[in-house]
């Protein structure tokens, strides 16, 4: 039978060593591995795009007491056109947690469906959770064009 220690303590220091080298091996290779399962999982960062005003679409188009979700750069805005006819257009991020809200002409008001929140057809938050009021988004009608721009 072998000894585990040799007389200068040689045997242990290999083995405790050899230990280290493949317990190190073993973690590069994992490392080698996940980074780059989770750097694929991981969505990469859009640059915010600076956008001033979008073009939302024709007057005739859009009929009364409805609303659209239209492209801001990289945020949603919801147009709506009440039964006065006049347009109004707000963020289409709730206030609450972010979710994307809608014309309900059914309720006659604006409606985020992951908590029933409700804001009127000015924006104010009127019932369920959301804390505050949609941001307001200026609209300018050039004949028949429609056209939302930053309020000022």
């Amino acid at each position: 039978m072998t000894s585990e220690v040799g007389p200068n303590g040689e045997q242990e220091t290999r083995r405790g060593f050899l230990r280290y080298l493949l317990g190190g091996g073993l973690v590069a290779s994992l490392a080698a591995v996940l980074y780059p399962i989770m750097a694929y999982l991981k969505p990469p960062q859009q640059a915010e795009v600076e956008v001033t005003s979008v073009k939302a679409g024709k007057v005739s188009a859009m009929e009364k007491e409805s609303g659209i979700i239209v492209r801001f750069g990289n945020k949603p805005v919801i147009l709506v056109r009440n039964a006065a006819g006049e347009f109004r257009a707000f963020s289409a991020t709730c206030t609450h947690l972010d979710c994307t809200v809608q014309f309900r002409k059914d309720m006659g008001l604006i409606w985020c469906a992951c908590h029933n929140g409700r804001y009127d057809l000015n924006g104010r938050n009127v019932a369920g959770p959301p804390p505050r009021p949609l941001d307001e988004y200026r609209v300018i009608i050039q004949g028949e064009d429609i056209s939302i721009s930053k309020k000022a």
